[in-house]
């Protein structure tokens, strides 16, 4: 019987280097400044993957462990994130957006029953989710950040003009922190037309019929847009209450 999984082998390994070294080649040639980061973020991706994959063999039989695990992911993506946002200590506000709408979500699929109350199951969903407000916070922090440092000269005049300091800066703010979400939107409207996104195609490979892939692909994408909502809105509502900022500056 043939089989419906990725091959493990000498193939693999090369395509995956080839991948690496193409893409730091191109990003010098053509000045992108992102060289040596794609080679250190291809070593990680294989030493990290490598340890998470022994991990979580080990761990997947105990729902205790499987949760320390996921906390553990939120506490990477929150310093992640934070240092993506500022090189202010208020980044670590960022934890907030990303751990207030994925652990409450995938409670609530694993006390329904959509998730297997299982570290093999709720430890991957979790991922999804996490990884994806992670990716939306950092965006709407650096993009609102940014925003309200070009425009300060409208928030000071809305500030004239009787505004509160939080409502001066969310007129400035708020447009460009919704392009953080542009991403989400796009997948979800094009799933199927343009991409084969990840969850769908794991359930293929892992033996899953194209009508159960899709159903559960379905159910990431509203849960990841969901939930990266809920994470634009907090990030644009610490920054603009000030909670998150970065360093001042001379002349600031």
């Amino acid at each position: 019987m043939g089989t419906t999984t990725v091959v493990i082998g000498p193939g693999l390994a090369v395509a995956g280097v080839l991948a690496v070294v193409v893409a730091a080649a191109l990003a010098a040639v053509t000045h992108l400044g992102t060289g040596r980061p794609t080679l250190i973020a291809g070593a990680r991706a294989v030493l990290q993957l490598g340890a998470v994959s022994l991990l979580i063999g080990a761990i997947v039989g105990s729902v205790l462990f499987s949760a320390v695990f996921v906390l553990v992911m939120v506490a990477v993506a929150a310093w992640t994130s934070a240092r993506r946002i500022t090189p202010h200590r208020s980044g670590w506000w960022a934890v907030l957006p990303i751990a207030v709408a994925p652990l409450p979500v995938t409670a609530l699929l694993v006390l329904s029953g959509v998730v297997p109350p299982v570290g093999v199951a709720v430890i991957p969903m979790a991922g999804i989710l996490i990884g994806g407000t992670m990716t939306a916070t950092s965006l709407a922090g650096r993009r609102t950040l940014d925003e309200l440092q070009t425009r300060r000269g409208e928030v000071e005049a809305a500030l004239s003009l009787g505004f509160l300091p939080r409502d001066a800066a969310l007129e400035i703010a708020r447009p460009s922190a919704g392009h953080a979400l542009v991403p989400a939107l796009d997948q979800t409207r094009t799933v199927g037309l343009v991409t084969l996104p990840g969850a769908f195609v794991g359930m293929l490979l892992g033996g899953a019929t194209p009508v159960q892939a899709g159903a559960v692909q379905v159910l990431v994408l509203v849960l990841l847009l969901a939930v990266e909502t809920v994470a634009v809105a907090l990030m644009l509502e610490l920054v603009c209450r000030g909670l998150v900022r970065r360093p001042l500056t001379a002349g600031t």
